[in-house]
């Protein structure tokens, strides 16, 4: 049975590490040539996929390990260049995997696109209008795009607001028609901006009014995702600290964030640290993803922590994440940049739901990591060290010079770029 539980991965070769994840997914020697640089994403694709190309600009992919989620293993694939992130990930899921590993579930693939109406002489009227005929509306956007109604997808529903109703300004006062639109498996941006826009005559002439903004909403919360962990305090404990005061301090440093807008900005930051590296890696639009979690951290009307943490009657650590998770397994990116292609097949995947919850998961184990640090050692302990690689390349280390370097800034506790340069002098010297 294979398992995402890898010891002593960190401190393979790349070519060894290659190799486990050739054996992981069976994986031919022309499926691991597309991690080469020259290969990761050919100049004619990406010429293609953008405007004014003139190069890429390659992340470092790594693998987040030791995921088990509903049972099941994962190795999942993070593209990014912040160190101690993937290190992070895999360490607290190694830890959640000994309580059990996550629990995630969904809401669907429910997507909404927005269409915008002015000028209203009757906005009650208009609004039940829209509303009565809800059957002819839902038709005809599935008549714009039936090979997504084919696949069990489509416009299901509709709902109708008026924003500004008391205004006399003829500019802030409109109605505003909500979509909700089965997306199945792709992220769907082009599929409900094409339905919303073959119906806006429509609604133009049940409304009277005006159609301005014909788009989808990244607000996608009715596309949620949630992983929830359980772990016993013995787990927690670590350099001199008993599971009971890092359990404790997890919790003070959660209601910190829930409390104060100033450090639940960073604190969900951290989070997104864990999600955004697979929404990248998969091909899929990360500004939307963000946009959308940090829009339901805020949707009590003040800007809260993503995450919740709690103690339960045994005494056990919860924690709980919830988002928007407007991502997809097919069309754009995700299909068209090799190692995007290739990363979903890392993680064997075979829904965008199941995707979602992947990513959730990746996101409460970040957020885990990094508030177990900040109440220990805190958490320039662990950055640090990783980060001391990078200074000793950014100060010409090179080959086997660069732990070597990097060794020695952190014992020396100086981890700065002009130490590193005067050392590299020294061991040319």
């Amino acid at each position: 049975m294979k398992s995402s539980r890898i010891p002593g991965f960190y401190n393979k070769t790349v070519t060894e590490r290659t190799e486990i994840l050739k054996k992981w997914n069976d994986f031919s020697d022309e499926d691991i040539a597309v991690l080469s640089s020259e290969k990761s994403l050919p100049i004619d694709i990406a010429n293609n996929m953008i405007e004014n190309v003139v190069g890429t600009l390659p992340l470092p992919l790594g693998l987040g390990l030791n995921f088990l989620i509903n049972g099941k293993e994962y190795i999942v694939p993070m593209a990014i260049e912040e160190p101690s992130v993937v290190a992070s990930a895999s360490y607290i899921a190694k830890i959640i995997r000994g309580a059990g590993g996550f629990t995630t579930e969904s809401t669907g693939r429910v997507m909404i696109g927005q269409i915008q109406v002015v000028g209203c002489p009757d906005f009650q009227l208009a609004k039940e209008m829209l509303i009565n005929e809800k059957n002819k509306l839902v038709a005809a956007c599935n008549d714009a795009y039936p090979s997504i109604v084919a696949r069990g997808g489509g416009a299901k529903d509709l709902d109708v607001r008026i924003i500004n109703e008391e205004s006399d300004s003829p500019y802030d006062k409109m109605l505003i028609l909500h979509m909700y639109i089965d997306t199945c498996d792709a992220m769907g941006a082009n599929i409900i901006n094409t339905m919303v826009e073959s119906i806006a005559p429509l609604v133009e002439e049940l409304t009277k009014g005006k159609v301005y903004l014909r788009i989808l909403s990244n607000y996608a919360d009715r596309s949620l995702a949630k992983a929830t962990c359980v772990i016993p305090p013995k787990l927690l404990a670590s350099d001199g600290f008993t599971g009971e005061e890092v359990r404790d301090g997890i919790v003070h440093a959660f209601e910190f964030a829930d409390s104060d807008p100033y450090r639940a900005v960073t604190h969900n930051k951290g989070i997104m640290n864990g999600i955004d590296p697979v929404v990248i890696a998969t091909g899929n639009d990360w500004r939307a993803v963000e946009a959308g979690a940090h829009a339901y951290a805020a949707r009590t009307g003040r800007y809260r922590s993503m995450t919740t943490w709690s103690v339960d009657e045994q005494g056990n650590l919860v924690g709980e994440l919830e988002l928007p998770m407007s991502i997809g397994i097919v069309g754009g990116a995700t299909r068209v940049h090799p190692v995007a292609k290739l990363a979903l097949q890392i993680l064997e995947i075979d829904s965008a739901e199941e995707l979602a919850q992947v990513i959730i998961s990746v996101g409460l184990a970040q957020n885990l990591g990094a508030l177990k640090a900040l109440v220990t050692d805190g958490i320039q302990k662990g950055h640090m060290a990783l980060h001391s690689r990078s200074v000793a390349i950014a100060a010409g280390a090179a080959g086997e010079m660069i732990d070597m370097i990097a060794n020695k800034l952190v014992e020396e506790k100086e981890i700065r770029v002009g130490r590193a340069k005067e050392l590299v002098e020294q061991y040319i010297k």
